[in-house]
């Protein structure tokens, strides 16, 4: 079966260094045959090895597209999706990628996404679906996409983020095994006052991902950040060396 990565870049937000880098981690961290796909809205300066396409429509005004949640993201369940066929994995494009994406392939499960409740990072019982990393077979799941296009108005109101709503469609959900992902605020970041002294933790070996979501982005930890990148009342600050590292070493 052939083997996707799948990311997504629209706005202004992420320029496409994001997904150079991220398409660079990739290639470092994955064996095998596999073809990259970036849906976007804007392809210039993505590396040429890339693949592409547009975002699929699900019915989205240009406003809808910013307004909570990350809806675009539903076009990844698009049932045609570009005449695609094959196993997918799609990373947000805030997520670090470090090593091991062999086993992101391996579990044999329909559709397997991340623990982002309060367990995240602390052993809990996943109780809350996160799309940050999420691995499925294209075009299997276009009920999605297909509800949300008949739908819009009602969905959106009725569920704050895009994952939300999709979880309610997935009747056996798999999470990554613990571990594999980390939050670099739950998992990496200093406790409060001592951010301000100590920098953020370096990921363990143990770590495949490491995902940013919300404050601070991976870019704000690099020369040329804001001094104090994270959000009041934590005080981090400065250039993180490990992030640099990465960000250097792929191309950033």
């Amino acid at each position: 079966m052939q083997r996707f990565v799948i990311c997504m870049k629209y706005g202004t937000v992420y320029p496409a260094a994001y997904v150079d880098v991220l398409f660079n981690a990739v290639k470092s961290s994955l064996t095998g045959d596999f073809r990259f796909i970036c849906l976007t809205d804007d392809g210039n300066g993505i590396h040429p090895d890339v693949e592409v396409h547009d975002i699929p429509g699900v019915g989205l005004t240009s406003r809808e597209w910013f307004v909570g949640g990350v809806w675009p993201k539903i076009g990844l369940f698009d049932s045609y999706f570009h005449g695609l066929k094959g196993r997918a994995l799609f990373i947000d494009l805030d997520m670090v990628v470090l090593r091991g994406l062999d086993g992101f392939f391996e579990i044999d499960k329909p559709f397997v996404g991340l623990n982002a409740g309060p367990g995240w990072g602390r052993g809990g019982t996943p109780t809350e679906f996160g799309s940050a990393v999420i691995a499925y077979e294209l075009g299997s799941w276009g009920h999605i996409a297909d509800q949300f296009r008949r739908d819009k108005i009602n969905i959106m109101r009725s569920f704050r983020t895009e994952q939300s709503y999709v979880a309610t469609h997935i009747k056996e959900m798999n999470f990554w095994p613990e571990g594999w992902v980390l939050s670099f605020k739950r998992s990496l970041r200093q406790p409060m006052v001592a951010d301000l002294i100590f920098p953020p933790k370096t990921p363990p070996n143990s770590a495949r991902m490491i995902a940013f979501h919300g404050t601070p982005r991976p870019q704000d930890l690099l020369p040329g950040g804001p001094f104090f990148w994270d959000r009041f009342p934590h005080l981090g600050w400065g250039v993180v060396p490990w992030m640099n590292e990465y960000w250097q070493r792929n191309g950033g």
